[in-house]
């Protein structure tokens, strides 16, 4: 009888639980990879969670009880998903969250499974399963979160990331939404924000910094690990997917904001920099000289919110098909290797 009733438990809980049914459905989303290259990059563990929709044991997830400062990304694919500051315990066995950081990066899908209709959600960038969302959330959000920890992955704060091998550097471009979604796929590269540098107004806006009187360029602040990727091997992205060769414009954008410029940070950095500069001028690999500025540092000033990841939200726009969708099925032809 006892044995009867702990089997009926367990089958309660699997139900309610964060699971999923094994069916797939057919969606399409800015990463995809063979199941080959999915079982390569992922443990046997994170392959059945992320890609078959399975479920990991309540109470037994690595994020569970995890406390520190930062941001829970998407294992599979490093996308940002949740701040440590909308974490909270609901006591059900999985991480739990009130809110996700930003609008766009969690799909949420209906799931009739197991006889009862809830709401999957999945990472809007790559499709691998996180959970599911109830609206018993004990916040003013009322909502839940519920992701298996296999699901995530973490990244700690600012002030925890000085003792790992992290570093930033921010430099620009042309439009910050074009680099911006180059930079997002890079392995190794955790973070990437669209704004301003370089002026003598602070704080200023989008509309401010279009007038060309703020002195501003548009850039992207990008966080990386130097241990997975190299800063040379930024750099050399960074030369590749715009024209440094062309003064305060790229393509049809034109002025100052549009600058082609490198703001380092320590003198590793301008000294890689200029090397590289001085070796693609010496090797002409452009038919004319390079107009990119190295120049130290001084204030970032991050983008109103709309200009976040606007790429991979709004891809139908007509400035994205014509502009950044070639753009980057180019740059992910050639640099595939670096691809997360």
């Amino acid at each position: 009888m006892f044995l009867n009733r702990l089997l009926l438990i367990i089958l309660i809980l699997a139900i309610h639980s964060c699971g999923q049914n094994k069916k797939n459905e057919i969606m399409k989303f800015e990463i995809e990879k063979s199941e080959n290259d999915w079982r390569k990059q992922l443990s046997a563990d994170q392959f059945d969670v992320l890609r078959n929709k399975g479920t990991e044991r309540p109470f037994s997830g690595k994020w569970l009880t995890h406390n520190e400062s930062g941001k829970y990304i998407c294992a599979g694919c490093g996308q940002e998903l949740f701040s440590d500051q909308s974490k909270f315990d609901s006591h059900c066995g999985w991480p739990s969250f009130d809110q996700e950081i930003g609008e766009g990066r969690i799909l949420k899908i209906e799931d009739r499974s197991h006889g009862m209709v809830r709401t999957e959600i999945v990472c809007a960038k790559c499709g691998g399963h996180l959970g599911h969302l109830f609206d018993d959330g004990p916040t003013a959000s009322g909502l839940r979160y519920c992701v298996n920890s296999l699901s995530l992955d973490f990244i700690p704060s600012k002030q925890q990331l000085k003792k790992t091998n992290m570093d930033t550097i921010t430099f620009g471009g042309g439009c910050y939404w074009c680099t911006e979604a180059i930079f997002l796929q890079l392995k190794g590269v955790y973070s990437v924000t669209s704004g301003f540098s370089g002026g003598q107004v602070k704080n200023p806006s989008y509309k401010e910094v279009c007038t060309g009187q703020t002195g501003h360029a548009e850039v992207v602040q990008i966080v990386y690990n130097s241990d997975e990727i190299p800063l040379a091997k930024i750099l050399q992205v960074f030369f590749a997917t715009h024209d440094p060769t062309t003064l305060n414009r790229q393509g049809a954008d034109i002025g100052t904001q549009y600058r082609s410029t490198i703001f380092y940070r320590n003198d590793y950095q301008e000294k890689l920099a200029t090397e590289i500069i001085s070796k693609l001028s010496e090797q002409k690999i452009y038919s004319d000289p390079i107009v990119t500025t190295v120049v130290p540092f001084e204030a970032f000033y991050k983008a109103e919110d709309y200009h976040q990841n606007y790429y991979n939200q709004n891809k139908e726009q007509p400035y994205c098909q014509a502009v950044i969708t070639p753009k980057v099925e180019k740059f992910e032809k050639v640099f595939k290797e670096l691809l997360k």
